[in-house]
């Protein structure tokens, strides 16, 4: 088992930047990849980034084109807390974020079904 924790959230302006956070623990040493996801209120979860952090393309990242230059994952050298970078926030970016955890293949690195466990989300709200 894997548990995460995300925090970072909160209320912020048009334009201004945020950077979550998601410390995992547990079962960790099975982890391949763990990325970045959210939820906008009616609409599906949607893939934003993620990160390697096993075997030879560790450190390799990869992003939804949607925020591609806005967007940024990171890790912690220790690879337990990974980061998400969101930077010119705009409102359409209001949702919950969460932070996922799993073996994902190069097929699956995208969806839900690549990630196997899920924290409780953060709420990023942009407004003026």
């Amino acid at each position: 088992q894997v548990q995460l924790v995300e925090s970072g959230g909160g209320l912020v302006q048009p334009g201004g930047s945020l950077r979550l956070s998601c410390v995992a623990s547990g079962s960790t040493s099975d982890t391949h990849a763990m990325g970045w996801f959210r939820q906008a209120p009616g609409k599906d979860r949607e893939f934003l980034a993620t990160i390697r952090l096993s075997g030879g393309s560790t450190g390799n990242t990869y992003y939804a084109d949607s925020v591609k230059g806005r967007f940024s994952i990171s890790r912690d050298k220790y690879m337990s807390t990974v980061y998400l970078q969101i930077d010119s926030l705009e409102p359409k970016d209001t949702a919950v974020y969460y932070c996922a955890d799993g073996r994902p293949i190069t097929a699956t690195m995208r969806t839900m079904r690549g990630y196997s466990y899920w924290g409780q989300g953060t709420q990023v709200t942009v407004s003026s």
